[in-house]
Order: structure tokens, then sequence, then C-alpha cells
């Protein structure tokens, strides 16, 4: 009889190695933050559209896309590859046709495909690369990751023996 009290182990813990290479969906996306920007910029537009209406009406569609490019711009990764949205397409790349990632000095991170150029991953950037690499389950190397030190090569013998 066991107590109550009695902690139960875990199916997979932390520190075993997973039986197969299998990766939780992680989404990446916007942080919903950016909410408040499109909330500001309808009230900035609201002084024009209310003074004169006809003129600048449509201004109103300004903070309405902005918040609807927040919540839909995405990177999904998931067993199967990655699933990309954006502000009007998606498109999924199995893991066989990444062949690295590629970092530009501004914007989102891009996939290097196998079979030639390069997709963008919306809603990557480099500070989200961290997120993207654990959540390929090993696919996607860490680029923070410290790298392996190489062994230094032995000094010469003979300068040991010109001293002694």
């Amino acid at each position: 009889m066991s107590s109550p009290h009695q902690s139960v182990p875990p199916a997979q813990s932390s520190h075993t190695a997973p039986d197969t290479l299998h990766t939780e969906r992680r989404v990446i996306r916007f942080p919903r933050l950016g909410l408040l920007g499109a909330a500001m910029l309808l009230f900035c537009v609201s002084f024009p559209v209310l003074g004169w209406p006809a003129l600048f009406g449509w201004l109103l569609l300004v903070p309405i896309v902005a918040a609807v490019w927040v919540v839909r711009t995405r990177t999904v990764v998931t067993d199967d590859g990655l699933d990309l949205r954006t502000l009007f397409g998606k498109r999924h790349l199995d893991w066989t046709e990444i062949k690295g990632l590629r970092i530009p000095k501004r914007g989102w991170a891009r996939a290097d495909l196998v079979e030639g150029g390069e997709v963008p991953l919306p809603a990557v950037s480099f500070d989200r690369l961290r997120d993207l690499a654990q959540a390929s389950g090993g696919r996607i190397p860490d680029p923070f990751a410290a790298a392996p030190t190489a062994v230094a090569p032995e000094k010469d013998s003979e300068a040991d023996t010109d001293r002694g």
C-alpha cells in the first residue's frame, strides 16, 4: 500500500534520452502586445477620420490590417516540418527540404532550401532562434551553443630540451 504522499516518477524524465525523435508543436509568433500598437494606431487615425470621413475613412483599414498581421503571422514547428503563415498565404516545408538557416542583418531568419533558394521564416528573428532550435528536436542546431573545443597541438620537445 502506498502513501498518498509518495511521489510517482514521470513517464519521461528530462535527463533520459527519448526513444524516438519527437518534437513538440511549437508556435513562434509576434507577442500579443503588438495588438496594443494596432489599438494606438486606431486612436491616431480616428482624428482625421472623424474630421473628414469622406476623405480619410479608408484609414480605418490600416489598424485592422496591422492587427490581423500580428495575429496571423507565425512559424509553427512540428514533427513534419515548418508551417509558415503570413498575412496573405501559408506554406509547409518538410525537414528534408531545408538545408540550413541564414540569418540576415535585418528581417526574419531564412531557410535555405535543398533545391535552391530561400524562404523567410515569419516571426523568427535573431532573438527567437533558440526557440526554433529547441523546437526542432536537433534538426536545426542551436547557434548559441558552445562550439566544441579544439585540441591544442603539443609543443615541440626540442624547445623544452634547449632550456635544460
